[in-house]
């Protein structure tokens, strides 16, 4: 059996080098904020923060006098070390400073001091209550933005958050720009302890202005108690965006994206428009928001504005969602080209950034999409994969997914789904197997083999029931398979072939048998939950019965 492990386009996948200037700052921004020196942090450096644990090494940089003696201090410390930076000329004269502390264990909460020496005069800057521990940046759409007063039980999930002080919480404002930004223009909320107000607030915000991010907050809650470290998280995300505007130039060229400005401002030269469909009392009307609310982004605006500026930041990981707006404006093709790319360039982008101190290839987590009335979900779930079906795969090593297809509860949630908890706990098994390396089943049930049966009607597929030791498939709705039924072997050709629904009537630990006595012809290729919106709040045909995983959507070829 071939298991059609690529999509339509064959994804070339060429190595990107990222050019980052470490601890440069837009001339227009922190200038003078004492009113007496230009010696100040970079912008995302406050009180509450969280800087990344050992192995790693933090990097802490800002601004000062160019010339200046800049000492770095970290108290308490074992080793009493004080780290020494002179300030040198970033752009249009204006100085920085830079210094990597030592790999320090978790904890704290400790103070870092920085204090700058020119001409014996003696200026001191101070950071209170910063932990050591893991941090991860968060970003994406509005999936991500989505806030968590608008949850699934959000009353009593903001409640719970006065439990988790060692989690601290930053959100990055709305940002754009047609050339790179060496710090952040400007932020919604700095670094905070997590508490019900910080994470539930401003008073104003939608499902989609405000902070925290549910996402987030859930995957990094769980976090938590699973390893009782300090937590960072780091929001910068925008809503109703495309992969263009997150991905450095060279993305572009790679996957030959032509233009200058991000897929939702091509709607004109879009094969079809998207329809708009109502998300709830509390959401607008999610495509036409796409279409009327959100400014025109040039490719790579967000890149320039939103995560340029942080890449001298030292992470552990990254987790993403994002993709429906690449889905409304039919962008499958490119998709998988785009997203893989893009997850190369920043993985080189904040290792250089932070002077080899974020791992090379860091682990970077995604949702895969969830639902819609969109009809090219489906093609763009299986683009996130770049055609394999699932992750990690050659193409994306060090990559993990949760799947979404059937996390909503309600229709008129539509492609917001308000269980937000469940998705940052798949998640989670996702970074505990690749980013900890912990020894847990993370993904769903995965097909190995097809066979079917012309004189017995079937079809049988094979899933990899062994990861982990045995495990059992659990079938809880017959529906979900189709199969190509053609009048020529081994075509799917939309003229002589015709998709058909195909029941399960039969299933093993291990094996689900499939009906195809629909098709008189040839069964050629088959298709698994291969609709916008598969199924109702999980009830998807195929799950694994000790984890409750989801089996992911996927295609592939009779032989």
């Amino acid at each position: 059996m071939n298991m059609e492990h690529k999509s339509r386009l064959k994804f070339c996948l060429i190595p990107l080098v990222v050019v980052v200037v470490i601890g440069q700052a837009t001339t227009d921004n922190y200038s003078n904020l004492n009113g007496q020196s230009d010696f100040a942090w970079a912008s995302y450096y406050s009180d509450h923060m969280v800087l990344q644990r050992e192995p790693s090494r933090a990097v802490v940089w800002g601004y000062g006098d160019v010339g200046a003696n800049v000492t770095v201090s970290v108290y308490p410390s074992e080793k009493g070390k004080v780290y020494q930076s002179i300030v040198q000329t970033g752009p249009a004269g204006k100085g920085v400073w830079k210094v990597t502390l030592d790999a320090m264990p978790a904890g704290g909460p400790h103070t870092v001091e920085a204090v700058q020496t020119t001409a014996g005069r003696r200026l001191s800057l101070v950071l209170k209550d910063v932990l050591f521990g893991d941090v991860w940046l968060c970003s994406g759409q509005s999936n991500m933005v989505f806030t968590i007063k608008y949850t699934t039980n959000a009353s009593a999930e903001i409640a719970r958050a006065a439990d988790y002080p060692h989690i601290r919480l930053f959100t990055a404002d709305l940002a754009k720009s047609d050339s790179p930004l060496y710090d952040l223009h400007s932020i919604l909320q700095p670094w905070a302890v997590a508490s019900p107000e910080s994470i539930s607030g401003p008073s104003n915000a939608t499902f989609n202005r405000g902070y925290f991010s549910a996402v987030c907050w859930f995957f990094g809650r769980d976090l938590y108690d699973n390893i009782t470290v300090p937590i960072g998280l780091v929001v910068s995300a925008y809503g109703g965006t495309c992969v263009e505007a997150w991905s450095p130039p060279e993305v572009m060229k790679t996957c030959n994206v032509t233009g200058t400005t991000s897929g939702m401002n091509r709607v004109e030269n879009a094969p079809h428009k998207p329809a708009a469909s109502h998300l709830g009392s509390d959401e607008d009307s999610w495509e036409a928001d796409v279409i009327t609310n959100h400014p025109r982004l040039h490719n790579s605006a967000l890149w320039n504005a939103m995560i340029h500026p942080i890449l001298n930041m030292t992470l552990k990981g990254v987790i993403w969602y994002q993709g429906e707006a690449n889905a409304v404006y039919n962008e499958t093709d490119v998709y998988g080209c785009m997203f893989t790319n893009m997850i190369s360039t920043w993985r080189s982008g904040f290792h250089l950034g932070s002077g080899g101190q974020t791992e090379p290839v860091f682990p970077f987590g995604f949702v895969q999409l969830s639902v819609s009335s969109t009809e090219d979900f489906p093609e763009l779930r299986w683009s996130q994969t770049n055609g394999h079906g699932s992750v990690p795969n050659p193409d994306m090593p060090r990559v993990f997914m949760a799947v979404a297809m059937d996390l909503e509860r309600s229709h008129a949630a539509g492609v917001h789904p308000r269980d937000k908890q469940d998705v940052g706990s798949r998640l989670l098994l996702g970074a505990r197997a690749v980013a900890y390396g912990e020894d847990v089943v993370f993904q769903g049930p995965l097909p190995t083999a097809v066979k079917v049966s012309s004189s017995a009607n079937t079809m049988e597929v094979l899933y990899n029931m062994t990861m982990g030791g045995t495990l059992r498939l659990e079938v809880r709705n017959p529906d979900g398979f189709e199969i190509c039924c053609s009048s020529q072997e081994n075509s799917c050709e939309p003229t002589s072939s015709t998709w058909m629904p195909a029941k399960i009537i039969g299933h093993t630990e291990s094996t689900v048998t499939v009906s195809t006595s629909t098709c008189a012809k040839h069964v050629t290729s088959w298709q698994y939950e291969w609709a916008p919106t598969p199924c109702s709040f999980k009830q998807c045909a195929i799950y694994c019965q000790e984890t409750q995983l989801p089996a992911p959507p996927f295609r592939g070829k009779v032989s």
